[in-house]
């Protein structure tokens, strides 16, 4: 069993203005179920984490429960909502809620320290109490604020995504390594070896180039807390799908390879497991 535990889907029309960035252009389209087996059937990638996209909004949660009902290979959705005022309970009327694992807020477009707010936090506990995780896209300059949020919160199971976002294309290794050796410290938080060559130079990246950043998740977390994301299609600005997964198990030492390609997520995010969420 292969788990990727991270990628996502995206219906143009309709929200996603980030992608009217420059230099977005190839993911500037709609991508679907089957764009999505394309990829996972020739990589031997069996289940999949469906991760909100940056709409923003809470209709996109039916759009994903829809492609997870249809998708074999899809064992969880992360859908968007937000801490500050959480409306995830509206989600158990929504066909294929049974498929909701976790919940992601574009936290990385906020200040550096969003996280320290007490509405906030209020917000994250109650995720917590529902029994569903929550996917931390931030920023490397919002580390600190993350294990602040994270040891006040014991009884919140945080996912951190592509390990921060660090400036690999820039070298900024030591200032990104010591925020995060600080929320590893947290045990109720689990990382993301993803997002890597985006965060790379594009066009000339090397798995050397990402192998101080990987080998810094590997020491920090361990396997059992670390797990594989494509966060296709994304990555694709810098990597086709196959490319992604083959850096990354090169990355890993084979010994670790069934945890952070498998069973750390399974473990996260209940794959083959029955969902239990807490619905308010």
């Amino acid at each position: 069993m292969i788990v990727d535990a991270h990628h996502h889907l995206w219906h143009l029309g309709g929200g996603y203005a980030w992608l009217d960035a420059p230099g977005l252009a190839p993911i500037r389209r709609t991508f679907t179920p089957a764009d999505l087996r394309a990829e996972l059937h020739p990589a031997a990638v069996t289940h999949t984490i469906l991760v909100e996209g940056g709409r923003g909004d809470a209709a996109e949660a039916g759009l994903l429960f829809a492609h997870a009902m249809t998708t074999p290979e899809i064992a969880g959705v992360v859908a968007w909502d937000d801490p500050a005022a959480p409306g995830f309970s509206a989600y158990r009327d929504l066909p294929g809620a049974e498929y909701l694992v976790g919940l992601r807020a574009q936290v990385q477009a906020e200040d550096a320290g969003y996280l320290d707010r007490p509405d906030v936090r209020a917000g994250l506990a109650a995720y917590g109490r529902a029994g569903l995780v929550f996917d931390l896209v931030i920023r490397a300059d919002q580390l600190p604020s993350a294990a602040r949020c994270a040891a006040a919160l014991p009884g919140v199971r945080f996912v951190l995504n592509h390990l921060g976002k660090p400036g690999i294309a820039a070298g900024a290794f030591v200032t990104w390594y010591t925020a995060l050796a600080v929320l590893a410290r947290c045990d109720n938080v689990t990382a993301k070896l993803s997002g890597l060559v985006t965060e790379a130079d594009w066009q000339r990246w090397t798995v050397d180039d990402l192998r101080p950043y990987a080998e810094s998740a590997l020491e920090l977390f361990g396997p059992d807390r670390l797990m594989w994301g494509s966060d296709w299609p994304v990555c694709t600005l810098a990597a086709p799908y196959a490319r992604v997964l083959a850096a990354a198990e090169e990355l890993v030492p084979a010994a670790e390879h069934e945890r952070v390609f498998a069973a750390t997520a399974a473990e996260v995010y209940g794959v083959q497991s029955p969902r239990r969420v807490v619905w308010h």
